[in-house]
């Protein structure tokens, strides 16, 4: 067995939270080893959010292009996938390289090791044969990985995942994607506007069901305008692949062929990879539970997607700030005990890391460490148009017993949607004993943006008294809000 070697801090997974926290705390002088197998940044910069989303410009653009028609004059649009695939090669992912992530992390004061971490006991990993003590705490990030259902022959066909649609050079003319949930609705939005013949197969019976169904029938309906075939109620069993074409049969004898099948039906974290047994951890669950300060147990923590609080950029940075600040108080305290003042020199010199870290972190007074607070977590799926959503939605706080208010306001009854000719509303889920709003989802060409101020609504717990008093911008989309107030009850 080899002798382990002593560092600070280990952080197994360098996706964007663990990436964020291990260069942090190499910052702060820590001494850090940063551990990641595939590429550092993980899902978002390579296949993810930043990819995809340029995919959705250029797809929009076409859109919009073809809109002129009826508002300006006429127009011919000829849709070409090379200039984005050249794109995403080479200003996003770097033809998938991350030299640049590697150097950045480096440049910090960090060590890097390629390769498959493991925990292998109590303060230790191991990666191939070497192994790491950390001395102040192992951060894991190792995120997730697409969740491949179990259907009969899939295993045995050259299927896509995110991954190789991201990647794509040349489109196929007929695309089947398997799930309706936001990856597969962008991605099949993209592809149709390119000229590809898209079937969306959902076993729901709706798109989009993780949000509310008044933004699910606005979505399917763009997508079936833009000539997306959506079934729902699909509950496939079986795949063939005869060489050129897959063939997914459901259960309800239904078949649907096409030339490519795009498999986004969820992810999953790999627990079974990290060793937790050997720190007294279960590996049997979807998700590595934590506690509001991310900590899966003494001295580990864990960020990102595998945390189970949502597969998104924003959650991961987020809790990534609430590990530095821990992990730098965990520090502090372990090398000159308990300090109020929170200034104390943690390892390497890093004089009041927590106190700097505290107040960028939610304003945390000097020496504590903010909380996590999932109230008010944005989600955002980047469709034409968009759906904004955080809180929860209607059916969820029904269940949870709330005395629920509900206010919707379309869009189009508004005078900036109905200049723009867009479909879009925006809903309202208040508790009405509290007088709050519980709930909100924006749906409209800019759902996403107009989220924002609904986002500190409810995180703030604004009076809805407050709310209504307020002055909405004219002619604006977010001025529909006021219309979703008038109309709560």
């Amino acid at each position: 067995m080899a002798e382990p070697e002593l560092v600070d801090v280990v952080v197994v997974g360098l996706g964007v939270g663990g990436e964020e926290v291990a260069g942090k705390l190499a910052e702060a002088g820590l001494t850090v080893v940063g551990v990641e197998r595939d590429l550092v940044g993980g899902e978002c910069p390579y296949w993810g959010c930043i990819p995809s989303k340029m995919m959705i410009r250029a797809a929009n653009a076409l859109a919009e292009a073809r809109r002129v028609d009826g508002l300006a004059g006429t127009v011919q649009v000829s849709p070409d996938w090379a200039p984005v695939a050249r794109r995403i090669r080479e200003e996003a992912t770097d033809d998938w390289d991350d030299r640049a992530a590697v150097d950045r992390f480096v440049g910090k004061g960090g060590r890097f090791v390629r390769g498959a971490g493991r925990l292998d006991g109590p303060g230790r990993v191991r990666v191939g044969d070497r192994v790491f003590q950390a001395r102040h705490g192992i951060v894991l990030g190792t995120g997730t990985r697409p969740s491949i259902p179990p259907l009969e022959g899939l295993a045995e066909t050259p299927y896509w995942t995110n991954h190789q649609a991201i990647e794509v050079e040349e489109l196929p003319t007929e695309l089947v994607v398997l799930g309706g949930g936001a990856i597969g609705l962008e991605l099949a939005q993209v592809f149709a506007r390119f000229g590809v013949r898209v079937t969306v197969l959902e076993a729901s019976d709706r798109v989009l069901a993780v949000e509310e169904p008044e933004a699910s029938a606005v979505v399917a309906d763009a997508l079936r305008a833009d000539g997306v075939e959506i079934e729902t109620g699909v509950r496939a069993e079986r795949v063939d692949h005869d060489g050129s074409r897959f063939t997914v049969y459901a259960q309800d004898g239904r078949r649907f062929t096409g030339e490519r099948l795009l498999v986004v039906t969820g992810r999953r974290a790999h627990l079974d990879e990290l060793g937790l047994d050997t720190v007294g951890v279960t590996a049997d669950q979807r998700y590595l539970p934590v506690d509001d300060r991310m900590h899966v147990t003494d001295g580990i923590w864990a960020v990102g997607d595998l945390t189970g609080e949502g597969a998104f950029t924003h959650i991961a940075m987020y809790q990534a700030a609430i590990v530095v600040a821990d992990v730098l108080d965990h520090a502090r305290r372990a090398e000159a005990g308990p300090d109020a003042s929170g200034t104390s020199s943690v390892v390497g010199g890093a004089v009041g890391a927590v106190s700097a870290v505290g107040g960028a972190v939610g304003g945390a007074a000097a020496g504590t460490v903010p909380r996590a607070d999932y109230r008010a977590l944005p989600r955002v799926t980047f469709t034409d148009p968009e759906v904004g959503a955080t809180g929860i939605t209607e059916r969820q706080a029904r269940e949870r017993g709330v005395n629920v208010q509900v206010g919707v306001g379309r869009l189009e009854s508004s005078t900036r949607g109905w200049i723009h000719r867009g479909d879009g509303l925006i809903k309202l889920v208040a508790d009405a004993d509290q007088g709050v709003l519980v709930g909100a989802t924006s749906v409209g060409p800019a759902g996403g943006e107009v989220l924002s101020g609904l986002v500190v609504a409810i995180h703030a717990a604004v009076p809805i008294s407050q709310l209504r008093h307020m002055i909405y911008a004219y002619p604006t989309f977010h001025r529909a809000i006021e219309d979703a107030l008038r109309d709560l009850r």
